[in-house]
């Protein structure tokens, strides 16, 4: 049991061993540094499988728990913990970063040693984001992402702008953060101590909920991202190769929904109910922007990154709901979009890797071709609409329950702009599957490796069977969204 009390720190460790080993290894041993890159991260996601495994869904105080004394001097300690919250959002990051370590696996050729580094840097950090029981930490982590991120864009990205992407992504994500950094020196200087647990017992007045709450807000929003702060994101997501784009997706817009969920709502409960109205209205500015905006565009990638910010501007909605419905709605909604979401950039990266455009006219006609290709684009194509049986049908489902609930034109609105959704994402489809074949473009034609089809898997198996059997995740979060809801009302 000792063992088991200490998985948390051993996944948290996993990540900076395999750099530590990585670093010793010679640049042009390369497959070397795959195979240790890829073990070093499924190592993670098997001491997950294995926290999971241990998890007491009926504990509402947060598992797995460590602390280690950085500073008597200022109160400062490093803690460690875990509850059905941020359960799945450590689920995706372990998961994520080996199929990202994978799909680069031919892609990615040069300075392929500080690539994979970036990576196993990046576990560690996202793991440190979900599981820091101290605001102070909890920032460090949450900021220090940007700098591997910044190089995955600006060394590895695809095409020319990449350099002015990976600056739209460090600046715009920046500038909000340091809002959010000068609120928690203040909380430090009231409370004296930036431990979580301490601060949901402080009582903030009204005043200072309202700005303290605004600053996190901006930090939040830049990450999601609501608008006006979603600019950074289809410059990024077109720039970055493919394994950075699964991340940004899959991941890294999972800080802002988080970041609400665990700070924003249980901290500053009366500011939360007070800025409602104004939260209701981005999100409703920013899906129907997001919608109608996708329908025009002719780049594969800008596409996809626009139903990003449709679909987790939904889940902010579910989040101000205030409701275990919509609450529970928008944390599912976070993992099957982790799931769905990731899948589709990988889709484009198939293509964009054997004909080196994301054009959409160029395409066309690949079902005849390609037929495995076209049968997992068809099944992510139906799952990002919400179809039912997969998770984006239950994720979308709660999150409209629960927001009708509290404001009805704003879901009736909400969900009439993911009919639009539906549409462009079978247009693009069609545009893809069917028609005539575009040989003048593209002369050869390659359906799915053996390592593509083991790369789409898990994100198969992910979004289908939460979509069959929701309970197997949402019985984990029960608990912990029923305390949150107890510190929002009580």
């Amino acid at each position: 049991m000792v063992f088991i009390n200490k998985i948390l720190s051993f996944i948290f460790l996993f990540p900076i061993i395999g750099i530590f080993l990585i670093s010793f290894c010679n640049p042009r041993e390369k497959r070397l540094l795959k195979l240790l890159s890829l073990n070093f991260s499924c190592i993670s996601f098997a001491g997950f499988l294995v926290l999971w495994a241990y998890f007491d869904k009926i504990e509402t105080n947060f598992q797995f728990t460590q602390q280690f004394l950085i500073s008597p001097l200022f109160n400062l300690n490093f803690s460690i913990g875990i509850d059905g919250i941020s359960l799945f959002f450590l689920l995706l990051t372990t998961l994520l970063i080996p199929i990202c370590i994978l799909a680069s696996w031919n892609s990615i050729t040069s300075n392929l040693k500080e690539f994979l580094i970036a990576f196993l840097f990046l576990d560690f950090l996202l793991i440190g984001v979900f599981c820091s029981l101290d605001l102070l930490f909890f920032y460090v982590f949450f900021e220090s992402i940007l700098i591997p991120m910044f190089l995955i864009i600006g060394v590895w990205g695809s095409r020319e702008r990449k350099m002015l992407a990976s600056y739209y992504f460090f600046l715009y994500t920046l500038v909000g953060s340091v809002v959010m950094l000068l609120a928690i020196i203040y909380m430090f200087i009231q409370v004296g101590s930036t431990d979580y647990e301490t601060l949901l017992i402080c009582p903030f007045t009204m005043f200072e909920q309202k700005f303290l709450w605004l600053a996190f807000f901006f930090s939040f929003a830049s990450k999601v991202p609501m608008m006006p702060f979603h600019l950074w994101l289809p410059e990024a997501h077109v720039e970055a190769p493919t394994s950075g784009s699964v991340l940004l997706a899959g991941i890294l817009l999972k800080l802002g929904s988080y970041g609400f969920v665990r700070f924003s709502l249980p901290l500053f409960p009366n500011a939360s109910f007070f800025f409602a109205p104004l939260v209701y209205t981005i999100v409703l500015g920013s899906v129907i922007y997001a919608s109608f905006t996708a329908i025009r565009q002719t780049d594969f990638k800008r596409i996809i990154a626009y139903t990003s910010i449709a679909h987790m501007n939904l889940v902010v909605l579910g989040i101000f709901s205030f409701n275990v419905i919509g609450l529970e709605g928008a944390i599912f909604q976070s993992l099957s979009h982790g799931f769905v979401a990731s899948a589709l950039f990988l889709i484009i990266g198939v293509v964009y890797d054997r004909y080196k455009t994301r054009i959409v006219k160029y395409y066309g006609g690949l079902a005849t071709v390609m037929p495995i290709y076209i049968s997992v684009f068809l099944f992510f194509t139906v799952a990002n609409i919400g179809f039912p049986g997969t998770s984006s049908f239950i994720g979308e489902f709660l999150i409209f329950i629960g927001s009708f609930k509290v404001n009805t034109e704003v879901t009736f609105l909400s969900a009439f702009s993911m009919v639009i959704g539906g549409g462009y994402s079978l247009w693009l489809f069609n545009r893809i599957a069917y028609g005539n074949l575009k040989i003048q473009y593209t002369k050869k034609f390659l359906d799915l490796s053996f390592r593509e089809v083991v790369i789409f898997m898990p994100l198969f198996l992910g979004s289908l069977i939460s979509g069959i059997y929701p309970n197997l995740f949402l019985s984990s979060i029960h608990a912990s969204v029923f305390s949150l809801l107890e510190l929002l009302y009580f």
